[in-house]
């Protein structure tokens, strides 16, 4: 009986909470169906936390403290990044502790972290002795239970993807609708459900691509031949925060091929988003559950990859940012996405820093190293780190305001882009710059823009070039435009 009357305990708290939270912009959907998803997730939740107790109490109040904890952390991330928490952001979890630096958190050893969680876990051994167990007395039965248990958890979740469940699920999500579905279901079956979803959908990666992306490569784009891809951190014109002009703007303005506004998938981060779809020219769209975390998702494992495409061209390809190889697994990624080479932060033990992280300029400087050392064609992508975020107080010396530290950067970030112009002229070079997302900043929220970055392609290598263009992309539609700069084919940087 305690049981039963623990779960629909946790079942009307966790409602509660969902409702209370949402109740202006997300009013809980009253449809029987969408009400009883919405209890399922809590009842998932319950199970698996009894799995570990076999207190029901316990059970019931670690589900209704996590609805709270992920409601909370998901109206945090939408005030900042403009949309709540996704199934994919638990696999980020394990970079927190790795990286605290790139967090708005302290390490697990600060005081301020460590001794909350030590309360915390001395709560729930209180709890552990103070309430009874409610499995079976009898040994052979108890080891059953505490077998049969997490057995029928994981069953059910292999369940979900085939038979008749699993066609009832694809009906029920046949795509991401993220907003509509936690305004419909709740944000813990959004979870569960886009999760399963898309753990069945992994195996789209590596279908064959589009007839469109899948341009044939060209082995005569001529012995020197270079392409220089640069995704510039956080990187936004400064005169769109109110900011002072950017000379580089102007050098953009007077000698770019090809510019503009940048549509990317997220804003404030996912950076793994747009540096996926530029290097591979998929529209996120065409993802499904997947567009969420691309790398994630497909690993590298990418018929339409630029590297792949300049490899068969006979380019070198080289793959340069100079933080660590885990980060988004990065390292491995972009190895199976056809980088013959990478040149990650154990080259740049020297490298001046700007704050945290190594300057943009020093970054321009290995780049054109790179340029000058090259042995025959090459493509380099290039992913700078100097802005990345959080900007806040003690990241630079005298400089504690957000908006000011980002300043400060990108006029670094203008300076080495300036530098990699004036070290490719004269060169049968091309070099794309583009920002990967808006900064976070207090006064820089979802919604900035329409989530646009700033691009520019400029072609050193073509006497008596087309006058500068100005005109909007997306940024797979920039991926698919190097496809053609790489391959040869019509519709390059000339386009």
């Amino acid at each position: 009986m305690s049981l039963v009357l623990a779960v629909l305990s946790a079942f009307v708290l966790a409602f509660a909470t969902e409702a209370v939270e949402g109740r202006s912009l997300r009013p809980v959907s009253r449809r029987p169906g969408d009400i009883a998803l919405r209890l399922c997730a809590y009842g998932l939740l319950t199970a698996f936390w009894f799995q570990f107790s076999w207190r029901p109490w316990l059970a019931a109040s670690s589900c209704v403290l996590t609805v709270a904890i992920l409601t909370v952390v998901s109206r945090l991330k939408r005030g900042i990044i403009g949309e709540p928490l996704v199934f994919s952001d638990f696999a980020l979890l394990r970079q927190v502790p790795r990286h605290p630096e790139l967090y708005y958190t302290r390490p697990l050893t600060d005081p301020r972290m460590a001794l909350p969680i030590l309360a915390s876990l001395f709560g729930v051994a209180l709890w552990y002795a103070l309430e009874p167990t409610v499995l079976p007395r009898e040994p052979s039965v108890a080891v059953l239970a505490l077998i049969a248990l997490p057995l029928a958890l994981l069953s059910l979740a292999a369940m979900a993807g085939q038979g008749a469940l699993g066609r009832w699920l694809a009906a029920r999500f046949p795509r991401p609708a993220l907003e509509a579905d936690v305004a419909r279901i709740g944000l813990p079956a959004t979870i569960i459900a886009y999760a399963l979803r898309w753990r069945e959908g992994r195996t789209v990666a590596t279908e064959s691509p589009p007839a469109a992306l899948a341009a044939q490569a060209s082995p005569d784009r001529g012995p020197d031949r270079i392409v220089v891809v640069v995704q510039l951190e956080s990187f936004v014109d400064p005169v769109r925060l109110g900011g002072p002009a950017l000379p580089l703007m102007d050098v953009i303005r007077a000698r770019a091929t090809r510019y503009g506004r940048l549509r990317v998938p997220a804003h404030g981060a996912y950076t793994m988003r747009t540096e996926h779809a530029v290097l591979t020219g998929r529209d996120a769209n065409d993802l499904g559950f997947g567009s969420f975390d691309p790398y994630l998702t497909h690993s590298g494992e990418e018929p339409t990859s630029l590297a792949r495409l300049a490899r068969q061209s006979g380019f070198e390809t080289v793959f340069v940012h100079p933080f660590h190889r885990d980060f988004f697994n990065r390292a491995a990624v972009v190895t199976r996405l056809g980088f013959d080479r990478l040149v990650m932060e154990e080259a740049f033990g020297d490298a001046p820093r700007i704050g945290p992280y190594v300057g943009d300029r020093a970054l321009a400087e290995r780049v054109l190293a790179e340029v000058q050392a090259r042995s025959g064609p090459l493509f380099l992508f290039c992913v700078t780190m100097e802005n990345h975020g959080p900007w806040k107080a003690g990241r630079l010396p005298g400089i504690d305001d957000p908006r000011a530290q980002y300043l400060h950067h990108v006029a670094h970030t203008g300076s080495a882009v300036e530098a990699l112009i004036a070290g490719l002229t004269g060169l049968p070079a091309t070099l794309c710059v583009f920002g990967d997302h808006a900064p976070a900043l207090p006064d820089c929220r979802p919604g900035f823009g329409g989530t646009t970055t700033d691009y520019a392609i400029l072609d050193f290598g073509s006497a008596g070039g087309a006058p500068p263009q100005a005109a909007d992309l997306s940024a797979d539609a920039l991926g698919r435009r190097l496809r053609s700069v790489i391959s040869g084919t019509p519709g390059g940087a000339q386009a």
